[in-house]
């Protein structure tokens, strides 16, 4: 068996976690489920499936995932972060069985391309293409303490690249996926006033620990930042759904660019404005607002 571990955070993925299990099982020799105290039957699925399930509060994905670095009892050399609702593709699971094998010491980390399917389609143009490190060398990494957009760094050694892709293919219905990404828009926004306001804990240095394609991403992001609020959104739906052709994807492309590029940024964007328009875009108060509902830990 392979010496990896796979960790998965769940809450409530009874639809997902027989799924992303029986992928995992592939290649890994661990499955961990640090599960968020879910009321339906995921932990009953995985340890059924014989992943071995720990229960922790939840906070948010970055804190919930360090908390299982730093306390699950993993074993293996490798840990391999996967979403409940992810699954890896069968090259991308064949070259983590050679990589691990002939391992160059130096690298203690690799990036995956992250592909999508949406309403049952690939949706594949028009997607700016996103590579997050996820199978690092225990022991060898953490991840950013960011609200939203976190991601896996290393402390040390060199990040490689692998050719495989893996999936996200959420199986939730579109009213479901609209109200978690009306969640997740609250996050967003908090989190552009954060780096707006230069409060705290954003790990804006775009390191390379991460994967340049990673650090690329996080500059533009940056870029984004600093156009003005709506027009931002209307200008990366346009980006994406006709220069970047994501219209070729049909009506599950143009709902997906529309919903997740156009209504999301711009409910987030919306969600900014209100917070300002609260305070009379008064710089200190906004600030003592975002400071009061983000744990802001100091990132050295």
């Amino acid at each position: 068996m392979n010496d990896i571990s796979v960790i998965i955070l769940t809450l409530n993925e009874e639809r997902h976690i027989k799924r992303a299990i029986e992928n995992a099982q592939k290649f890994a020799e661990k499955i961990f489920i640090v599960d968020s105290f879910s009321t339906d039957a995921t932990c009953k699925i995985a340890k059924e499936m014989n992943a071995v399930v720990y229960q922790h509060k939840w906070e948010n994905h970055s804190q919930q995932f360090q908390w299982a670095i730093d306390n699950l009892p993993v074993k293996t050399e490798w840990v391999f972060r996967l979403d409940a609702d992810e699954y890896l593709s069968d090259n991308l699971i064949e070259e983590i069985k050679t990589i691990i094998r002939k391992n160059d010491g130096n690298i203690n980390g690799y990036t995956a391309s992250r592909q999508y399917i949406f309403l049952g389609r690939h949706i594949k143009h028009g997607i700016i293409p996103m590579r997050p490190l996820r199978l690092f060398r225990y022991g060898h990494a953490h991840i950013e303490n960011k609200n939203m957009d976190e991601h896996i760094v290393l402390d040390d050694g060199e990040v490689g690249n692998l050719k495989g892709c893996f999936y996200d293919a959420s199986l939730m219905t579109l009213s479901e996926w609209t109200a978690k990404h009306n969640g997740y828009s609250t996050r967003e926004a908090l989190d552009l006033l954060a780096s707006k306001y230069a409060i705290g804990t954003v790990e804006n240095k775009a390191t390379n620990m991460a994967g340049r394609h990673t650090a690329h991403v996080r500059k533009m992001k940056h870029l984004y930042m600093r156009m003005p609020l709506f027009f931002r959104a209307f200008l990366l739906f346009c980006y994406r759904y006709f220069i970047r052709l994501g219209f070729l994807d049909g009506k599950e492309g143009f709902m997906w660019h529309f919903l997740q590029g156009f209504w999301y940024r711009t409910l987030a964007d919306a969600k900014v404005y209100e917070i300002e328009k609260k305070f009379n875009f008064d710089r200190d108060e906004i600030s003592k607002y975002i400071r009061n509902k983000l744990t802001i830990k100091k990132v050295n």
